[in-house]
């Protein structure tokens, strides 16, 4: 974890103090900080790992951060004040979704809670959240590749596709093929004689079926272009084999019990989205939904046969973990927005 600059003082400061203390021995004896020649930009020093490859100031009995626990908020390095928040600010203000690589996020998943945008929430108190920072007077969102709408116009489509989330007893397959019918529903919209608002919010009530896929041939192609989105040098190794059988054996049969945290998911997927700006229209967005779930799909394949066994809870949130590791934190953003974009 890269520590910037004044955290590095002030944590070296209250490490020699004794006012907070690693939690676990560094591996190969390295220094609690870690200072060296490659640094990312505006490190001064990585906070170390040890042997399990754990933070070594993370605390196993609690679940706590020793810092956050001592020093308090500020004194924790800016990946870790903003991790597992994800935001974009432009001229409607902060919009905050969550990676849901950090195991808690992905355990909230499976609460039994409603599907709804909330406006100014006590966790998320007003801050300058690091993510995409839009200009005040750069272009909004593209309806399509030939085409503008307006921020209003936007958000209204955003609250559009966090309501599909929210249809009790849908499948999440059934969200994303509706969103894919409303949003090539909206690509002859004629300026000259219609309001974008009004064409967003009048988008029809009924729903598209579907279901899950016979087979995990597609989802493995969204896969594959995900993985084409990651810098070489962090690219996995290629881990496939298997993987088409297992899904129809152990991860499609229950695959339905699991519709609730995986349309929470999608509705993560789909507020403060950054493909909004770094890609070319609304079908680009709802390319990325599909991708998600089918990268799910495949995490749950890969969990399943290595675990020997069905699809239950846990395996599905080490899934959807896995999922928002590569979308989230491997893949170059916008390189999967232009890949959706075509």
């Amino acid at each position: 974890m890269p520590v910037d600059v004044p955290v590095y003082r002030s944590l070296e400061d209250a490490l020699a103090r004794g006012a907070v203390a690693a939690m676990g021995i560094p591996n190969d004896g390295s220094a609690v900080l870690v200072v060296a020649d490659d640094l990312p930009d505006d490190a001064a020093a990585m906070v170390a790992r040890t042997e399990t490859g754990h933070c070594v100031f993370y605390h196993r009995p609690s679940g706590l951060c020793a810092v956050h626990r001592d020093l308090g908020h500020e004194a924790l390095p800016v990946t870790c004040r903003h991790f597992p928040r994800l935001a974009v600010r432009d001229g409607r203000g902060t919009s905050i979704s969550l990676t849901h690589y950090c195991p808690t996020a992905a355990s909230m998943l499976f609460r039994d809670r409603p599907i709804e945008i909330v406006a100014d929430p006590e966790a998320f108190p007003p801050a300058d959240y690091e993510g995409l920072v839009v200009d005040e007077d750069a272009w909004p969102p593209l309806l399509n590749p030939r085409m503008l709408m307006d921020l209003a116009s936007y958000a209204a489509w955003e609250r559009h596709m966090v309501r599909r989330c929210a249809h009790e007893g849908r499948s999440p397959e059934s969200v994303v093929a509706t969103l894919a019918r409303d949003a090539e529903s909206l690509q002859d919209f004629d300026p000259a004689r219609e309001v974008l608002l009004e064409r967003v919010e009048g988008l029809p009530s009924d729903v598209v079926h579907d279901d899950e896929p016979s087979g995990l041939s597609l989802s493995l192609e969204h896969f594959a272009l995900v993985m084409d989105a990651v810098p070489d040098d962090l690219r996995p190794e290629p881990d496939e084999e298997g993987l088409e059988q297992v899904y129809g054996t152990l991860v499609r049969p229950t695959w339905g019990q699991w519709h609730a945290p995986l349309r929470r998911y999608l509705a993560a997927k789909a507020f403060a989205n950054w493909t909004s700006y770094q890609g070319r229209g609304l079908k680009a967005i709802v390319t990325g939904l599909d991708a998600a779930l089918a990268l799910v799909r495949v995490e749950a394949a890969r969990g399943c046969r290595n675990a020997g066994t069905g699809l239950d809870a846990d395996i599905l949130r080490e899934a959807i973990r896995g999922a928002d590791f590569a979308l989230n934190h491997l893949a170059v953003g916008e390189d999967l927005a232009d890949a959706w974009s075509r």
